[in-house]
């Protein structure tokens, strides 16, 4: 079916009102018209087609999670409706909606939203699900649902019965509930990864651009991370181990009481050696044998877990600027694909190295007030929102001056690794600081180690360049 636009507001008022009564998840009903009027209005006043509004209702009251929608609801008497189009869809549209994770951790992401950015997100979803099934709606305009909000809900579900009876189902509604059958059956999940990411970290209702750059971004990630092992990376034969101390905070016990002593504290004294105490006279048997250590304590195991820091340094250079620039052979911007080697980094580095404290610090090389990378920085901080909340990533921005003497800083307290970003080759001293050099001057990205040897091998497609670096970084960097 091509693309349709209802122009004439009777007819697009019986589409509408007809649709109510197409709902499965839940029995229409006058009081649940108008929330679905208004997950409609935001979808059609953003230039975008709308489905059915028995779809949309019933998608709404799957991702809201209404009183009973999680279970088929009882069989409607309305033997105006296509009673076999109306079984499939439930079947195979409701049925992957009710069984696709991805969708499962929407609603999870949608539920926590408040107001009018509820109705927002529903749009995303909806946008993003015809986006991958190649799903086509209707285009209204946006007046006609205003005026229906206007309107009284019993008016607007009368209305739609009657012409139900009258006139019979809406040529576009059969349309419309085939094409989302044959959308459900070829589409392998609802939603994407990076969608289902945006709705989590509430980047979803940001402006298109802004969605658009980050959604590349994750994209990108994932096609990085599809090359990489599941497990993590063997150590290097050239191993560098820099002796690092060992904070009071970072060492505590590990496991439980495990044999019994005549020493210990006053908080693991056996409960059975209270019994000594006499109330007669002083001194009793329990000040006799504690005197004479005879009263017995839990022990501890005397194991200590170590808990190594570990700081991932990224410097950042303003002639990164040029990088935003979409190169022969890459399906993403040079500065995309950096941003996404960036992000995959800090998500593999923290799965595999769990057990020790990490810390990743992003700076962003600056002269004064000139700050051409600040898009870039923004973007950074919408990715790892939860690490920066954690304490776990930092991004700040400081002249090229002060970088040698807070690597000094950092080596001092942790192993510190640096990562030099450029479109030029970059040179810094620190001492104890294993650096690389990543270069940005063409499709392929050149990874040098100190001593300036080259460490990837040349290649004839520039994404496999990629995929090396990432690797090569993960693989020096995850040294256990």
């Amino acid at each position: 079916m091509s693309r349709h636009e209802i122009r004439d507001p009777d007819e697009a008022i019986r589409y509408l009102s007809q649709g109510l009564w197409w709902q499965r998840a839940l029995p229409p009903q006058p009081s649940s018209i108008r929330p679905v009027l208004e997950w409609a209005f935001e979808i059609a006043s953003s230039g975008r087609e709308l489905p059915p509004l028995g779809f949309l209702a019933d998608l709404g009251h799957l991702a809201f999670g209404e009183p009973a929608a999680f279970a088929a609801s009882r069989e409607m008497p309305l033997p105006l409706l296509p009673i076999l189009l109306l079984r499939t869809y439930v079947d195979h549209v409701l049925g992957k909606f009710y069984a696709d994770w991805t969708f499962a951790r929407a609603a999870d992401a949608l539920r926590r939203y408040q107001g009018r950015d509820r109705a927002r997100g529903l749009a995303f979803v909806v946008a993003h699900f015809a986006e991958r099934s190649g799903f086509e709606g209707i285009l209204l305009n946006p007046s006609v649902l205003k005026s229906a909000l206007q309107r009284k809900n019993e008016d607007l579900h009368t209305q739609g019965w009657e012409s139900l009876e009258r006139d019979g189902p809406h040529p576009s509604l059969l349309a419309q509930y085939e094409m989302l059958i044959a959308a459900a059956r070829r589409c392998a999940e609802i939603l994407g990864p990076e969608d289902v990411s945006q709705l989590e970290r509430g980047t979803a209702l940001k402006p298109e651009g802004e969605q658009l750059a980050e959604r590349q971004v994750l994209r990108a990630a994932q096609m990085l991370e599809a090359r990489l092992p599941r497990h993590r990376l063997r150590p290097q034969a050239r191993r560098h181990d820099v002796p690092t101390r060992i904070l009071d905070e970072d060492t505590y016990p590990v496991g439980g009481y495990t044999s019994l002593a005549t020493r210990g504290s006053i908080e693991s004294l056996l409960h059975s050696q209270l019994a000594y105490m006499e109330t007669d006279e002083r001194p009793d048997l329990f000040d006799i044998k504690f005197l004479r250590d005879e009263l017995l304590y839990y022990a501890r195991d005397e194991n200590q877990f170590l808990r190594r820091r570990r700081t991932f340094a990224f410097f950042l250079y303003p002639d990164l600027e040029g990088t935003r620039c979409k190169d022969r052979g890459l399906d993403y911007q040079r500065g995309v694909l950096l941003l996404a080697l960036l992000y995959e980094l800090v998500r593999k580095l923290s799965e595999w190295l769990t057990t020790e404290a990490l810390s990743f610090q992003f700076v962003f090389v600056a002269d004064g007030d000139h700050d051409p990378l600040r898009p870039e920085r923004d973007l950074l901080v919408s990715l790892l929102r939860d690490e920066i909340a954690t304490g776990t990533a930092s991004l700040t921005t400081m002249p090229e001056k002060g970088l040698a003497d807070l690597c000094t800083t950092w080596s001092r307290r942790s192993l510190c690794h640096a990562l030099l970003i450029d479109m030029q080759p970059r040179l810094l001293q620190a001492d104890d600081v294993p650096i690389h050099r990543l270069v940005l001057d063409g499709p392929r990205p050149k990874l040098t180690d100190a001593e300036n040897q080259m460490l990837l091998a040349e290649s004839d497609e520039p994404m496999y360049s990629w995929n090396a670096a990432l690797q090569e970084i993960l693989q020096s960097w995850s040294i256990g």
